[in-house]
């Protein structure tokens, strides 16, 4: 999916995220995902335009410097009365993305069935989230990174009672933020940064103490976008 790169209004009769029930947006995201696997998490030849020059050109020059490093996440949506996205804060130790804001994941093993099947036993592995709570509904779309990542989100329904047992390892702590704030494209600030020469963009979602930005940022936009928007 294009996306606009600008902070926009939401059309008119679309409802506002903050009056969206939860039921709401899972009745829009099972209508419109499915589990079926892109061929752009695999294929460095398949690469969607994101709308950005400057990020397009990266990632077209990523993929051909760089081989294809599958990897999938889960984006937990916790059915709680305000329904919550569920985040991690990587370990500062950690050898790339330290400290940032992400959602659990990570590379997909040869062991893994499925890009879902990586998504839950990561979710399980970093911060002890158990499948037994946890309803997966679909994939987002195919994020690409700078890293020559190629990200497949499985966007799932969390039933609140879980109890979380951090990897310290990697994660060093765990938090929600309000699925409202996160889909309202006024919270949806744009940054910029230089790559060889050319200025790319990438979205920013500050919320309290935490920096939500970078490839986690552009997944929730990609879910406004799939989700949000008619």
């Amino acid at each position: 999916m294009t996306k606009t790169f600008l902070k926009d209004a939401l059309p008119p009769g679309i409802a506002t995220p903050a009056d969206m029930t939860s039921r709401e947006f899972f009745r829009r995201a099972q209508e419109r995902l499915n589990f079926d696997v892109p061929k752009g998490l695999t294929d460095a030849a398949v690469l969607a335009p994101t709308g950005d020059f400057g990020t397009d050109a990266m990632l077209q020059i990523i993929a051909k410097e760089r081989p294809v490093r599958p990897a999938a996440v889960l984006v937990p949506i916790v059915e709680r009365d305000v329904p919550t996205v569920l985040l991690t804060k990587r370990a500062e130790h950690l050898n790339e993305h330290a400290g940032q804001v992400s959602f659990p994941g990570g590379k997909i093993d040869p062991t893994d069935a499925t890009p879902m099947d990586a998504a839950l036993r990561e979710a399980d592995e970093e911060i002890g989230l158990k499948h037994d709570f946890i309803e997966p509904v679909g994939y987002l779309d195919v994020y690409a990174t700078g890293f020559g990542f190629r990200i497949l989100p499985t966007l799932a329904r969390v039933r609140p009672g879980f109890e979380l047992t951090i990897n310290a390892n990697e994660v060093d702590n765990v938090f929600e933020v309000p699925l409202a704030f996160l889909m309202d494209p006024v919270n949806h600030k744009l940054g910029s940064k230089e790559f060889r020469g050319m200025q790319r963009s990438f979205y920013e979602m500050p919320f309290e103490q935490h920096y939500i930005w970078g490839a986690t940022a552009g997944m929730l936009r990609a879910m406004y976008e799939r989700i949000c928007l008619s």
